[in-house]
């Protein structure tokens, strides 16, 4: 890729506001268009002010544009106005990887304005401004900062990492249940009609999304290339998906999803009543954690990019894809059900759990195929030694998080596989 072509400002979409696309443009712009953007989202009133930004610090990871924590004061504080900020811009010019995904904030910022509304049923950072230019994937997501590790709300989690969670199980639950609630209050209507208008579902469009990359001949060359590098390294994967047996059965699997990843993908898209705008990212890392005075916990989300309708199976995968293979196993199917009475609570349709777990094995087997088959060299690339790592919770593994990531997904994704008897599963699904 070549140099990118640097953009100090745009005029949004949805505003008619022009906002500064990068932290230096930001810096530069200051009160003036803090003040204004903040009034155009109806959160500043017009007697009031930015009257200084007391904090401005680069918030370095995720994997699309850059991101501030950002502090201001007031001329007159407001009740509910926030002072302590996250920002996040849509493009990151120096790195034409993260800026590739720039369109994702999209949809966010379309999120954004419909969570102003007291009846949201989930929570979500309140935006204080939001606006996305098309033309040129330039887009600006100012929010209140999540307090972690403040008053009630614990800690920030980071993704595969599970294991340091108390409970992990108890907040699996709180985040199903809250991607079920934002989607049955979808199909009952209790959104924002004109805003939902914006995410419309183009079953062609989505089965289109996400191909498998490979032939037959490359993926059976990455299922060998797997056995050997699970064979070098027994200690990271679960005996299950090492043995041979197991192995055969891909070989002889995989090549039949290929085969049928259309019609799979048609099928999954063409069950309405699975379908719901729902978050497509929900691993604990996009969520914060907090407990009412009864003791429940509860979630809210955040990171909203590429929100949309979807077969909630697709969302499920994205919120338990990072889980610790364990407790996946032991209580899939738990949470499946708990996901359809939520979902049925809130308003959606009533979904069979068994129909939900065919689809969410199918959304595995394709998107596991399409984007985790890479796997072994991209953790060997990352941590050279990997014969002195104690096991997926090796130090090593713990202070990189795309060779934890990869580690953790693919692990799941196969023992998905194994355990699940995905190549029946594709056969019902095809079948209905």
């Amino acid at each position: 890729m070549g140099q990118i072509p640097i953009i100090d400002a745009v005029r949004g979409d949805r505003h008619g506001l022009e906002f500064p696309a990068h932290i230096a443009a930001l810096r530069a712009a200051g009160i003036d268009f803090l003040t204004a953007a903040f009034r155009a989202e109806g959160i500043l009133d017009a007697d009031n002010r930015v009257r200084a930004i007391t904090e401005f610090a680069e918030c370095p990871g995720g994997s699309t544009g850059r991101k501030l924590f950002l502090s201001v004061a007031y001329d007159r504080p407001q009740p509910g106005l926030p002072e302590r900020l996250f920002a996040k811009f849509s493009r990151d010019f120096d790195d034409p990887v993260r800026d590739s995904g720039k369109d994702q904030m999209e949809s966010e910022v379309l999120l954004a304005a419909m969570s102003h509304s007291p009846d949201f049923p989930i929570a979500v950072p309140r935006a204080l401004f939001a606006d996305y230019h098309r033309e040129s994937g330039t887009g600006l997501l100012i929010t209140d900062r999540i307090a972690f590790g403040r008053g009630d709300i614990e800690p920030h989690y980071d993704k595969c990492l599970d294991w340091r969670m108390a409970d992990p199980l108890e907040h699996y639950r709180a985040l199903v249940t809250a991607i079920a609630r934002i989607a049955g209050a979808h199909r009952a209507g209790d959104l924002d009609a004109d805003i939902v208008s914006q995410f419309p579902f183009d079953p062609g469009r989505a089965a289109a999304g996400d191909p498998i990359r490979y032939d037959a001949r490359r993926l059976g060359n990455r299922i060998a290339r797997f056995a050997d590098f699970a064979g070098r390294y027994p200690h990271l994967f679960p005996e299950a998906i090492r043995h041979p047996d197991f192995i055969t059965r891909l070989e002889r699997e995989v090549p039949r999803v290929l085969e049928q990843e259309g019609a799979i993908k048609a099928r999954l898209h063409a069950h309405s009543d699975l379908i719901a705008l729902t978050h497509w990212n929900a691993n604990v890392d996009n969520g914060w954690f907090w407990r009412d005075e009864a003791g429940q916990l509860h979630c809210g989300l955040m990171d909203w990019g590429r929100v949309g309708q979807m077969n909630v199976a697709l969302a499920l995968w994205g919120a338990l894809s990072a889980a610790e293979p364990e407790m996946l196993a032991e209580h899939l199917d738990d949470l499946l059900t708990l996901f359809t009475a939520e979902y049925r609570a809130a308003g959606g349709p009533r979904v069979d759990p068994v129909l939900l777990g065919l689809h969410f094995d199918m959304f595995v087997a394709t998107m596991g195929l399409a984007w985790l088959m890479d796997a072994p060299p991209m953790i060997a690339a990352r941590i050279p030694d990997l014969e002195a790592a104690s096991g997926p919770h090796d130090p090593r593994f713990q202070r990189d998080e795309v060779a934890r990531t990869q580690l953790y997904m693919s692990a799941n994704f196969l023992g998905l596989w194994e355990r699940r008897d995905f190549g029946p599963s594709m056969e019902k699904l095809l079948a209905l």
